[in-house]
């Protein structure tokens, strides 16, 4: 039986956030960034883990995303361009409002500030710093608006609020908001508040920072070797916290879901010439590896074989830095070329947590393999038709590669997040 042969090469795809990095980060918000320097506590976490923060920031107090723009200094910020992220951040209550109130006086400003961003910075990201609920609510617009009269219902807006701009402009989300409500839930005895029940102390700022570290760097939080002035229990505390909620759940933010992803298709025009169609999502640039020897640059090339056999076809592509390739075994005859639908396993969830769920539309026995970017096989086993559950709550947080044999020598390789 003929196969069709698919992987991702995984150092490829996050070799930029695998080893020490520089990340160039525009801050523009109000006194929730620049109470205890937010930027240069990111710098400090980074840098206590060999990573570089070079940062420039506008946070005027109260401001908004109205003001930031039309403010002059944000605007040129922006327009000097080369920036990895920039960081929005609204007034603290205003995504908390009234449906209407943010359609009219919130989400048009985030759209425009991100289409200034894009227009300027061309592999720049856009974050949304997610913010945190009042301590015991929002008592100035409690008896016009009741859902913010408590913490709970304010947080809970500001979260959703701040999602949503995040995937109305393709953006992800710094989610400080969440991890500060585990916070209050599981270590309350850690006070993130300053005395106005608003602003943040040292350790909301510290949760922030290490926030971003995760969010920027994609990197695990619990590595930061810097407390600020927290003791190592409280700064150890809130590591695993955003561990929790960031480092191990990155997609849900929207991290590294606008990452280059290749992808391609083939099919047969006559007897060992193969057309190839390029499925990836946006590129710089690209090569293709034909596995005989020849390569091209085109789009969607063409290519003849001079003799029947199986191919190992590399689509490399690249993107502001980022690079992520996709290898499939073309099997050619002097008939035809064949291929087979990669529709006989799929894996959910991805992300995955606890379980790994695997459906198998095979009749055959299939034996599976778990490695992780080493190649070193960390599980293996054998699944039946149906669904598979896969216990993988063992697992490091991480990029893992599943590949699937049968006893028709059928091999898949696919990936998955933990």
């Amino acid at each position: 039986m003929q196969y069709k042969l698919v992987f991702s090469f995984l150092f490829l795809c996050f070799l930029s956030f695998a080893q020490t990095s520089t990340q160039k980060v525009l801050f523009l918000g109000n006194s929730y960034t620049s109470v205890n320097n937010l930027p240069q506590m990111l710098k400090d976490v980074a840098l206590s883990v060999n990573d570089s923060v070079i940062f420039d920031v506008n946070a005027p107090g109260g401001y908004t995303f109205q003001g930031h723009s039309t403010n002059a200094t944000s605007l040129a910020k922006i327009m000097a361009g080369d920036w990895d992220y920039v960081v929005l951040q609204e007034q603290s209550q205003m995504p908390s409002f009234p449906d209407q109130q943010v359609l009219t006086d919130v989400f048009p400003y985030a759209n425009q500030l991100d289409s200034l961003v894009n227009l300027y910075n061309s592999c720049a990201e856009t974050v949304f710093y997610m913010t945190w609920g009042r301590k015991n609510g929002d008592a100035s617009n409690c008896a016009s608006w009741p859902p913010v009269c408590t913490y709970n219902g304010m947080d809970s807006l500001l979260n959703l609020r701040y999602q949503m701009m995040a995937e109305q402009n393709d953006a992800i989300v710094s989610p400080v908001g969440e991890v500060w409500n585990y916070m209050r839930v599981n270590h309350p005895e850690i006070e993130l508040y300053q005395a106005d029940e608003s602003h943040p102390s040292t350790a909301g700022t510290y949760l922030a920072a290490c926030t971003f570290y995760a969010t920027v760097f994609r990197k695990d939080p619990t590595q930061i070797t810097y407390y600020s002035t927290l003791t190592a229990t409280d700064a150890l505390k809130i590591q695993q916290a955003v561990k929790l909620n960031v480092f191990d759940s990155l997609a849900n933010w929207n991290v590294g879901i606008f990452d280059p992803m290749a992808n391609f298709d083939f099919s047969e025009l006559t007897s060992n010439l193969v057309s190839f169609t390029n499925n990836s999502t946006v590129s710089d640039s690209l090569s293709w590896d034909f596995g005989d020897g020849s390569f091209s640059n085109e789009f969607n090339p063409s290519h003849q074989y001079n003799q029947q056999g199986q191919y190992l076809v590399t689509l490399t592509i690249y993107s502001c830095g980022k690079t992520d390739s996709i290898a499939i075994l073309v099997t050619t005859n002097s008939a035809s070329v064949i291929t087979e639908k990669l529709d006989s396993f799929s894996i959910f969830p991805n992300p995955a947590s606890q379980f790994l769920n695997v459906e198998s539309r095979s009749n055959e026995i299939t034996n599976f393999k778990i490695s992780n970017a080493l190649g070193e096989i960390l599980l293996d086993g054998s699944l039946s038709f149906g669904k598979n559950e896969i216990l993988i709550s063992h697992l490091e947080s991480g990029i893992y590669q599943i590949e699937f044999n049968n006893n028709s020598n059928r091999m898949i390789k696919n990936r998955f997040v933990k």
